[in-house]
């Protein structure tokens, strides 16, 4: 059972949980305030930056098992908002911010050469928001707080897609797809909240899950859970709700998408993991069976499904935007499976997607800089003209492929053992089948960098900026060093799933 440590003296250290939030969300209207296009970029980085020493510290603090309650102005949950911190959203909080904070550096170049000056401030402005809204999402222990979060961090990514417009008109339509689909995915959430506020009386979570428990299964509980599922499932791109993510990915700024394809699928994944496991418990039998018999093959038809279609992409961008809705099909097989090992691989490899995803967008934001396509036919021979980039894209392709020696593996080979674990080899084969697949997309890309003669503009390519090469070599370098070192990835995950498993977070005290 997990320690609970309820913060009421107050030292600066116990209100890191809402400053966690709060340092981002008041340095948004601040780069509008001071509106210098200059001062921008430090807020936004000096900010991110803030946040991941808190992120950090907060994980180190759950760690053990402890679990984090902060209350809003004093007043005790459930009439008062509370934040909640344990092992599972505090990996998550780190996973955002050091993702941020990595990618701003890379974003100054990239946004510089992608979007016109005078939108520079506004652009800074819509990233903080976001970046505030996702870390909101993970730290809050309210239900309609998630929802408002939620809303902040998807209002903004539709902005921040729709800068892509001056690059490509498309991105304008995908963010008007984005933004109904996740109006749609919204709307079903908060219809779920509301269901679970009509049987229930309370929006805490922990409260919601005891008086669930109390009361059994009605049908008020489950029509709540099935709007929750399908309202999340549009966020997460749970194939085949996925129709809004390859558009968004293509033609957002690369920045854009390096951030986003690392954290916002990744965040509504926890979201996923906290309802089922915190709110309606594993031994909430319509959610056993909606994981068994509706999550677990939609996850293995994204792993085949869009890994084929990732194979006949002939466009960089748009093929890893395929090849995130199957490593999505991954995530949700280890939450599917409702074991410690399942959630164990699921958990892990969330975070190890994300730093792998985050280091090939910002290669083909190198590429795009300096060939002004993400096209194949663009970047053939670009290997010879811009070595640095295309290794660090060639680990990154590894690591995605899920080689021994990568991040990728580990997640992989801990899913595998947990499939076996429940007798399920058929399900073992298959994800080492699909993984093959990703070996055909990836060797395309490095084919088209290595093995093909330059031409056009990527004969005369040059190696991109430090700004940009630094950012993705500390991504590329994490995906080789978290593909040894699993203490931090295995451990953190393992204290989430035990948490997750034993209904702790839903366990009042």
């Amino acid at each position: 059972m997990a320690s609970e440590v309820t913060h009421t003296a107050a030292t600066f250290a116990d209100h890191l949980p809402v400053l966690q939030i709060l340092v981002p969300f008041i340095a948004a209207p601040l780069t509008v305030l001071i509106g210098s296009r200059a001062l921008a970029w430090p807020i936004a980085f000096v900010s991110s930056a803030i946040a991941a020493v808190i992120a950090f510290a907060l994980l180190m603090k759950t760690m053990g098992g402890e679990v984090i309650s902060y209350h809003l102005g004093g007043w005790a949950p459930p009439l008062g908002i509370e934040y909640r911190v344990d092992a599972a959203n505090a990996f998550v909080l780190l996973l955002v911010c050091a993702i941020s904070t990595i990618v701003l550096p890379f974003a100054r170049t990239s946004v510089a050469a992608e979007i016109p000056k005078r939108q520079h401030t506004l652009f800074y402005t819509a990233y903080l928001l976001c970046f505030a809204g996702l870390l909101g999402v993970a730290v809050t222990g309210d239900a309609f707080n998630v929802f408002v979060f939620l809303e902040i961090s998807s209002l903004s990514t539709y902005v921040l897609i729709a800068q892509g417009s001056y690059r490509d008109k498309r991105a304008l339509t995908a963010a008007f797809d984005y933004l109904m689909m996740g109006t749609i995915g919204a709307t079903f959430f908060v219809i779920g909240i509301g269901l679970l506020y009509m049987a229930t009386g309370t929006l805490n979570m922990a409260d919601i899950a005891d008086r669930i428990a109390e009361q059994g299964s009605n049908r008020t509980v489950r029509s709540a859970f099935a709007f929750i599922v399908v309202g999340i499932g549009l966020k997460v791109a749970i194939y085949p709700l996925h129709l809004w993510l390859p558009n968004s990915y293509t033609f957002a700024p690369s920045a854009v998408t390096a951030f986003l394809a690392a954290t916002a699928t990744k965040v509504a994944i926890y979201v996923l993991m906290r309802f089922v496991f915190s709110v309606f418990r594993p031994d909430f039998s319509f959610a056993n069976n909606t994981l068994e018999f509706i999550i677990i093959p939609f996850a293995i038809l994204a792993m085949f499904a869009a890994s084929f279609i990732a194979i006949f992409q002939s466009d960089f961008k748009r093929m890893l935007a395929y090849s995130s809705i199957a490593q999505i099909g991954y995530i949700l097989l280890g939450i599917g499976f409702l074991t410690q090992t399942g959630l164990t691989a699921g958990i892990s490899h969330l975070f190890n997607h994300g730093i792998t995803k985050a280091a090939l967008f910002m290669g083909v934001g190198a590429l795009v800089l300096r060939t002004g396509s993400s096209f194949y036919s663009r970047l053939e021979g670009a290997g010879r003209t811009m070595p640095w980039t295309s290794a660090a894209v060639v680990i990154g392709g590894l690591s995605l492929i899920g080689v021994p020696g990568t991040a990728g593996f580990i997640s992989k080979w801990v899913l595998v053992q947990a499939a076996l674990e429940k007798g399920w080899w058929p399900v073992a084969l298959l994800i080492v089948a699909s993984s093959l697949l990703a070996v055909i997309y990836v060797w395309r890309v490095i084919e088209t960098l290595y093995l093909k003669p330059a031409t056009g503009d990527a004969a005369t390519a040059t190696e991109a900026p430090a700004s940009m090469l630094i950012p993705l070599w500390i991504m590329a370098a994490a995906c080789i060093y978290f593909g040894f070192d699993t203490q931090i990835t295995i451990g953190a995950s393992q204290t989430a799933a035990q948490g997750l498993l034993a209904g702790a977070v839903g366990m009042a005290h």
